[in-house]
């Protein structure tokens, strides 16, 4: 029907221009980041060692950072109506072991309806729901792993559907050099329950992460390649319809974070994703796929800001805030 496919290229525009189209078409939502300070350098980070419960829905072995019954709430808008909000909470079992729950929603406004007639039907939501439970292990001194089990619910006016999916992540960490490295399989699994009787494929990803302090400096640098399974040309969409050289693609598995750290209460930010620039910028501007953000700690009080340069027309502003009970 008209209508059908008039929604799903309204519902699935947004995030998929958002974060780039890897994978299925289903669950969009998890391309969209969690964390503001991930936000803030480049939309995706997995090696980040804060205390940041957010961080570990990026990469679950990162629970192990975070202290012991912190709660974390987060707001994301960007284009159009549509609005995500998050929450997580955690709690320590043990030396070596975490758990959390979290939770997020996205809604992605209202819409009018018409019929294949042009005539119409009335307006109608639409949203998608994410449920996570996340655990955690020290396997030694420097290195941790973790899992993190999905349930996805999305209904779009009519048609609904639900999705199991799993993350596996693992990182190594070294105070001495603060030097942290990490690898993720986000988002292995399948729909349960398809919005008709066609299955669709979750936006799965490989992941590897490095972040590195400069030892003279309060400065901190993270490279992050995403879609490391991707590496056909076909992968790929140009604007211009133009063939990517071997640079080009190398270039859209990586994105680039910058902290400047002062102190130990307070960040700022900036990141850059050439995939993002590349793909969704118009011609003749590059500052699209920019982030930025900071943020700041006071005693068990974090709070989080981040802005997504994502478009010439439109950009990305996520809030966040946690506190250690």
């Amino acid at each position: 029907m008209l209508i059908k496919k008039i929604l799903i290229l309204l519902l699935l525009a947004v995030p998929m221009a958002l974060w780039a189209q890897d994978g299925g078409t289903a669950f969009n939502i998890l391309r969209l980041p969690y964390s503001s300070h991930a936000a803030a350098v480049g939309g995706a980070n997995i090696s980040l060692p804060d205390d940041d419960i957010m961080l570990a829905m990026h990469n679950p072995a990162l629970l192990a950072n975070v202290s012991d019954k912190t709660l974390s709430l987060s707001y994301m808008s960007y284009m159009s109506d549509s609005k995500v909000a998050g929450a997580a909470f955690n709690r320590m079992f043990g030396e070596r072991s975490a758990a959390a729950l979290a939770a997020r929603y996205i809604d992605y406004g209202s819409f009018d309806g018409y019929t294949d007639d042009n005539i119409a039907t009335g307006s109608f939501g639409a949203k998608d729901i994410e449920l996570s439970f996340l655990y955690n292990y020290l396997l030694s001194d420097s290195w941790s792993g973790g899992v993190t089990g999905k349930f996805i619910y999305s209904k779009y006016e009519s048609y609904s559907s639900v999705a199991l999916g799993v993350d596996l992540g693992v990182n190594y960490y070294n105070p001495d050099s603060e030097f942290s490295a990490s690898f993720v399989l986000r988002n292995l699994g399948g729909q349960v329950k398809a919005f008709e009787d066609k299955h669709e494929s979750m936006p799965f990803d490989v992941q590897l992460g490095l972040t590195k302090r400069l030892a003279h400096a309060p400065l901190r640098l993270s490279l992050t390649l995403v879609n490391l399974h991707k590496w056909s040309k076909d992968d790929f969409y140009n604007p211009d319809g133009s063939e990517d050289s071997v640079g080009d693609i190398l270039l859209k598995h990586a994105i680039f974070g910058a902290d400047l750290l002062i102190g130990s209460n307070f960040y700022a930010s900036l990141g850059y994703n050439y995939r993002i620039a590349e793909e969704l910028s118009s011609e003749g501007t590059k500052w699209d796929g920019l982030t930025f953000g900071a943020g700041l700690t006071l005693k068990k009080f974090k709070i989080g800001v981040s802005y997504s340069k994502l478009h010439v027309s439109s950009g990305s502003l996520m809030f966040a805030a946690s506190y250690t009970l």
